[in-house]
């Protein structure tokens, strides 16, 4: 056996600290207190001597409190932190204004909707009932004007179906380049 210079009778330093290593491993693993003794763990040796470990305080809550006072902000990091946090919880608050006051808008537009078209349907159905005949009438006229097809008339028909007055409806679909082509359309015909 070649001798690398280190005596059997002496311990590896590494190899106690890595035994120490997977005891605080295995004794977190088994959910033991992470911050005291591990619970069940054999407490590693150097050189055949027991040894316990002296990071800092061994109460766990004075540890935290070292850490605490190690870490503390400057004060104009701390200044800055509490003034984001009043921003944002203003923030948060305007915000949820908001939210409440369009929930309450889109209600009473919706409300208004309903009774808008509850309105109308009521007004269709009493035409309806009150005018059938007036209805057919009026339905057989447009499809004998729509079966007469005589030449030279096309333009006639299509002009009676389109709706040339700009004015007539805000609400509907822009339709003046449609009423442009047709009325070009009619002045200067295909040639085909």
């Amino acid at each position: 056996m070649a001798d690398n210079g280190a005596h059997p009778t002496e311990e590896d330093p590494a190899a106690a600290f890595l035994a120490q290593q997977e005891n605080e491993i295995a004794g977190i693993e088994n959910d033991g207190d992470a911050f005291g003794t591990l619970e069940g763990a054999e407490p590693a040796t150097l050189n055949g001597d027991l040894f316990q470990e002296s990071n800092g305080p061994t109460d766990s809550y004075a540890a935290i409190a070292q850490v605490d006072i190690q870490r503390q902000e400057p004060e104009s990091l701390r200044k800055w932190r509490e003034e984001q946090k009043a921003r944002l919880e203003a923030l948060d608050s305007a915000s949820k204004a908001a939210e409440e006051e369009w929930r309450v808008k889109a209600k009473k537009e919706l409300e208004d909707w309903h009774v808008h078209q509850n309105e109308q349907m009521e007004k269709n159905k009493t035409n309806n009932r009150l005018c059938p005949s007036l209805a057919r009438a009026s339905e057989e006229a447009f499809l004998a004007e729509t079966d007469s097809n005589s030449p030279g008339s096309e333009w006639e028909r299509v002009a009676r179906l389109c709706d040339f007055n700009p004015k007539t409806n805000k609400q509907a679909k822009d339709v003046s380049r449609m009423r442009s082509v047709l009325i070009s359309l009619k002045q200067t015909p295909l040639v085909r």
